[in-house]
């Protein structure tokens, strides 16, 4: 059992890293990005053709591969600025599912549709706890997760760019009006959160399912954790992902149970959201 769950924590910073993005880019763009792991997916297979076909170092290969996820992001980010600035909420963040499905089906005729080979950026055991080995990419990846959240949180309270981001978010045409250029930074925050996602993919991808398919759907539990903060607070996305990290990797040693691994982000989803509605059931109820 301890085995499992500090297993499952690697993944659980895969999805508290990209569940940090879901709610920087909730909070200060009014958008739920299904498209952040898939950005990140296609510049990680980017990465992977420039080292096996190019012939190019590791390191090389994957600073391009992150670019170009950030690039994708941002590209993104510059058509809902554009056309959609104005939309609301649940309409901006509908549209970046046509994204979603377009790298998906680009990178099935690019790449093919059979998983990639990833070289391992990070590798090896880290430390040993109970006589279980803890991984080096299980270290990074809890590690970036914490500290990304908390440069996040340090860069929205104490500098002037926080400060403009949160007007943006929070009183956008205010924002505007006194001067705050708000498509410059509105694209800014997609293409960071685009290179966060497409490093964190690059790292974990050689210990994951790597198809295309596999790892743009990280957005599912991604989503689920985000949603323990209400798309709000970076704190409870980082437990939240490390939490359903830690469970999937438990449920994945219980025989009995094992099979519901894949759908325990969506138990995860459910449940939450009852449980947000909890009041208005309870007060119908009476």
């Amino acid at each position: 059992m301890l085995q499992g769950a500090l297993a499952g924590l690697a993944a659980g910073g895969l999805y508290a890293v990209l569940a940090v993005c879901l709610t920087l880019m909730s909070r200060l763009v009014r958008v739920v990005n299904f498209a952040q792991a898939a950005t990140g997916m296609f510049g990680g297979f980017v990465a992977v053709w420039f080292v096996s076909e190019i012939g190019l170092p590791i390191w090389l290969g994957a600073l391009i591969g992150v670019l170009v996820g950030g690039a994708l992001s941002a590209l993104i980010g510059w058509i809902v600025a554009t056309w959609l600035a104005e939309a609301d909420t649940t309409t901006r963040s509908a549209m970046t599912v046509g994204p979603l499905l377009l790298l998906i089906s680009l990178s099935f005729i690019l790449f093919g549709n059979k998983p990639q080979p990833f070289d391992p950026i990070i590798a090896g055991p880290a430390f040993t706890i109970g006589g279980v080995v803890i991984s080096q990419v299980t270290v990074a990846t809890v590690t970036m997760a914490i500290v990304v959240a908390v440069l996040c949180k340090l860069v929205l309270s104490r500098t002037s760019v926080g400060t403009k981001l949160r007007a943006l978010s929070e009183r956008p045409t205010t924002a505007e009006l006194i001067g705050i250029p708000s498509k410059p930074l509105a694209i800014a925050v997609w293409a960071v959160t685009g290179v966060i996602s497409a490093l964190v993919i690059i790292i974990v991808a050689p210990s994951q399912s790597n198809d295309a398919t596999s790892l743009s759907m990280l957005i599912v539990p991604a989503a689920a954790a985000a949603l323990l903060g209400g798309f709000r607070r970076l704190d409870l996305a980082v437990i939240g992902g490390l939490v359903l990290g830690v469970l999937s990797g438990l449920v994945a040693q219980i025989g009995e149970v094992s099979l519901i691994r894949n759908f325990l982000p969506f138990l995860f989803i459910v449940i939450l959201l009852l449980w947000t509605q909890r009041k208005e059931v309870w007060d119908a109820a009476r």
